[in-house]
Order: structure tokens, then C-alpha cells, then sequence
């Protein structure tokens, strides 16, 4: 059945409901209501085998990338400003389709500045944060969706002589969707009381990253949007490859690089040519970065999923809306020293009274929460049972947080045990290694295992001093070196 005949199907129950006078204009209303908001869900989710079919052709001896125009049909008739059959064709301006896919797609879309461009910079920080071999598993599709041929002309020529190596080998490619492909972006709905030119702009960048994502759809495995004023922390791929594998067996939709934006946001590709039919449908309703907290949500990830420390900054200073300044950074963000931990599997207990639901595994996890627990007496404490004995290179604990700066650990130590004893839900090390105090809420220690011998099965963290104020455990991280053979 298509939204079309839905629709039909609904005005018939309409015209049905007005002929019965028991009841009232505010029911069947209602009814209304209720009914387009389910069949706007079962559009969303339900995906005919010609659509699938439109998303996964990817013509690769030519220069265009056709989409099969029923899809817009039945998506679009009843429910934006297209009309008619549509057929969009990308226009390669640099690069030829990749011989083979890869690990990680990363996508950007640039417009004209009215003042400053940091699209080179970006793709430049791309490739030089990227090792040898990360650029072997990464892809760089690059849309300049300005309708000015000129500006694209000259982009088109800057990036092709400074990144000629990188569009040989076939990880750079650069695309752009002609004006014709483009819904009617004039006298759209003025939602949010927004100008009717900052409405055009943002339905416009709907549209922009609508066609990028289904461009990206068969590219590799995984796929993450970054903005064309960007920087990225050094290895970025490394890290997110380690990220994705310690998700493994978990459920997840988007995963977040950065808190900014539409920046560092990572997606299944699998999932693309569906995030490009909801921002198609959706592109003028409101804002991009708004829109994907709605597509997050409705395939069941209610929560935000971001790791920190971040792998991308926001560097541009003008905004490419009007040249308004944009001065939002990621004090989240690290570009030399970002190391993501191992944090092997443990089992994580503690004798403190928890606040809430800040248990104690959301210390150990690198995700944006931490553990929370009441005023701490002396004695008390925070365990780590390793499942395996492992050898740790460095720990690092971080306590308090940014608006609660004296929740910390004011007076306590870090120790390292051996020899487990008990059944598993009650399991404890019989001696522990003291290896120092926490300074100012924090401890770190490098080349420990130079200084530990023996192999590790326990780590906890002991307060040495009561405290009135409450203890946030912000992270645990523990790098690894090896595992030790049992």
C-alpha cells in the first residue's frame, strides 16, 4: 500500500465520518491526527523492494548515479512540494567510482562562504591525521552544493592540485547534485518563527545531506558525517574502529565522535538510504542536527551514545549562513594525545551508597556518564575484577565533573591486586599493591607494567579520608599490553 493510497483511504473515512451526525468535529479530528502520525511511522519503516532496489544500484562505468524516481513518487506526492517523476544523476567533478569498498566513508558537503573557507583545511586534516594504513580503509566524498558553477569550478581546481595523489589512489572523490534535482526551497513553512531566508537555508542543507548519504550508502561498512570546517584528532579512524568493535553484540543507530552539530556522527551504511529518505521527507521541518535526534530515536536508540574525548573540533569561525560568526567548540576535544583505553571486561562493585541510577559501571565505560555516589567515609571503596589476569600499561582516573568541581575524591589511593578468591558475584583479590594517591581529584600512572610484576586481577580505588561532599567517578580508563597466558 503507498502513502498515496493510505491518504486516499483516509479522505474516504473522512467523508464517511462527516455523515454521521452522533459524532463530533473535535473526534474525528483527532482521529485524523492520530492516523497520519501512524502512517508517517509505517513510511519510515516500511521499505518496498523497489526502493531497496533504487538505494543499492551504484552505476560504477559512468558518471552518474540514477535513483529510481517512483520511490520520490510514493514518498514525496502527498507530503512535500516534488511533483512528478524525478531522476537524479551526480556529476563527478574529480574522482571515478571506487574500485572497491571500504571501512569508513567520511562525507561532507560545502556551500560559498560570504566570508572565510575551511573546506581544504578539513580535507587536509583528514588525510594527515590518517596513517598509511588507515588510508587504505577510508573513503573522502566531498559534495559542493552551491549552484555557483564558478565557485565550483575554482574549488573543484584547488582541491584537485593539492590532493591529486589522494584522487588517483581513490579515496578522494568530489560530486555535485545539479539545481534542477532540488525540491522547491522558496515560500516553505516559516516553523520556529525562523526567517523565510534561514528556513531556505537550512530545508536546502536537508536536501544536501539527503543526496550525500545516498550517494555513500554502498561505499564502505560504516559512514560518518563531519561538517566542511572541521579538524580532526590524529588516527581518528583507529579510534573509531576500536570504538565499534567494543560495541560489538550491542544494539546501536548512531554513535557520536562530538557533541557539536551534525559533526562526528557515525552511522551503519546500512542505514543511510533510510536517514536520506527521512531527511527528504522531513527537510523542511527543522534543522538537520534536530532531525537526526528524531531518526535516532524512532529506530529505538533513546539515548545518546558519544565517547569522549572527542576525534572532531569545529574550527570555522564564520558560519555558512550569512558569514554569522560561529564560535562553538568541543572542549571535549584532543588532537595529540587521544587514546582510546581497553578497558577490559571487569566486574565493577562498591561498598558507597549510589545515588540514583550513577552506578558503578558508568565510571568504567567511555561514554559520557560517570558513577555518583553519597559522601564517602573512610575505607569505603571502588572494585575492578578483571575477568582475565592482564598486564595494564597505564591508568588514568579522573574524578568531579565541569558544573560539580568539588564532588571529587579529595583523599585516596590506587591499588593493584593478585590471587582471587570467592564465588563470581562476590570475588576479591587477598593482596593489593598500592601504586599512589589521587592529586586534586585525579590519578595517572605510565609504564606500569615495568613496575608491576605480577599479573593483575583486581584494581580498586580506596578512600583513604571521609569527605563531606559527594564523589563523582567521572572515568576509569586502563590500557593494556598484553594479556598474560594462563
Amino acid at each position: 500500500v503507498t502513502l498515496l493510497d493510505a491518504f486516499l483511504h483516509v479522505r474516504h473515512n473522512l467523508k464517511y465520518f462527516d455523515k454521521m451526525r452522533c459524532l463530533r468535529k473535535r473526534s474525528a479530528v483527532s482521529f485524523l491526527g492520530v492516523l497520519v502520525i501512524c502512517l508517517l511511522f509505517m513510511n519510515l519503516y516500511i521499505e518496498d523492494g523497489y526502493v531497496l532496489e533504487g538505494d543499492k544500484q551504484l552505476i560504477r562505468e559512468t558518471a552518474t548515479h540514477q535513483l529510481n524516481p517512483e520511490r520520490y513518487v510514493h514518498t514525496f506526492k502527498d507530503l512535500s512540494n516534488f511533483s512528478g517523476s524525478i531522476n537524479i544523476s551526480y556529476r563527478y567533478l574529480a574522482g571515478t567510482p571506487l574500485p572497491r569498498k571500504r571501512y569508513l566513508t567520511i562525507g561532507l558537503s560545502s556551500v560559498k562562504r560570504k566570508k572565510g573557507n575551511y573546506l581544504l583545511e578539513t580535507i587536509k586534516s583528514i588525510f594527515e591525521q590518517s596513517s598509511y594504513e588507515e588510508l587504505k580503509e577510508i573513503a573522502v566524498v566531498v559534495q559542493l552544493a552551491d549552484f555557483d558553477s564558478a565557485w565550483r569550478e575554482g574549488m573543484v581546481q584547488d582541491i584537485s592540485q593539492k590532493f591529486a595523489h589522494h584522487i588517483i589512489a581513490g579515496r578522494l572523490i568530489v560530486i555535485h547534485v545539479p539545481e534542477e534535482y532540488y525540491p522547491v526551497l522558496d515560500g516553505l513553512k516559516r516553523n520556529y518563527n525562523d526567517p523565510e531566508d534561514r528556513v531556505k537555508f537550512r530545508s536546502k542543507q536537508n536536501v544536501d545531506y539527503a543526496f550525500l548519504l545516498n550517494f555513500c550508502a554502498n561505499l564502505s561498512d560504516y559512514y560518518v558525517m563531519l561538517e566542511d570546517d572541521v579538524r580532526c584528532s590524529k588516527n581518528f579512524l583507529t579510534a573509531v574502529k576500536k570504538v565499534i568493535t567494543s560495541r560489538e553484540g550491542s544494539y546501536w543507530v548512531t554513535l557520536e565522535f562530538s557533541k557539536l552539530g551534525y559533526i562526528g556522527k557515525l552511522y551503519h551504511s546500512h542505514d543511510l538510504p533510510r536517514l536520506a529518505h527521512f531527511l527528504l521527507m522531513f527537510y523542511q521541518e527543522m534543522p538537520c542536527d534536530w532531525l537526526l535526534i528524531h531518526f535516532r530515536g524512532l529506530l529505538a536508540q533513546k539515548e545518546v551514545i558519544r565517547f569522549k574525548p572527542s576525534l572532531f573540533q569545529h574550527m570555522g569561525y564564520y558560519s555558512s549562513y550569512k558569514g554569522a560568526e560561529n564560535k562553538l567548540k568541543d572542549d571535549d576535544f584532543e588532537e595529540e594525545s587521544f587514546d582510546i583505553p581497553d578497558n577490559p571486561p571487569a566486574n565493577l562493585h562498591t561498598n558507597m551508597n549510589v545515588f540514583e541510577n550513577y552506578e558503578a559501571s558508568k565510571a568504567y565505560s567511555s561514554i559520557d556518564e560517570y558513577f555518583w555516589g553519597k559522601a564517602p567515609s573512610t575505607g569505603d571503596f571502588y572494585g575492578i575484577v578483571f575477568e582475565k589476569p592482564i598486564k595494564i600499561s597505564k591508568i588514568k582516573v579522573v574524578t568531579g565533573t565541569e558544573d560539580r568541581q568539588n564532588d571529587i575524591l579529595q583523599h585516596g589511593a590506587l591499588e593493584v591486586g593478585e590471587k582471587i578468591v570467592g564465588s563470581k558475584k562476590g570475588r576479591q583479590c587477598t593482596t593489593y599493591l598500592r601504586l599512589g594517591e589521587f592529586k586534586n581529584g585525579n590519578f595517572e600512572i605510565t609504564d606500569l607494567e615495568h613496575k608491576v610484576l605480577f599479573d593483575i586481577n583486581c584494581m580498586r580505588i580506596l578512600v583513604t579520608k571521609s569527605q563531606k561532599e559527594w564523589l563523582i567517578i567521572r572515568s576509569i580508563s586502563v590500557w593494556t599490553s598484553q594479556t598474560s597466558i594462563q
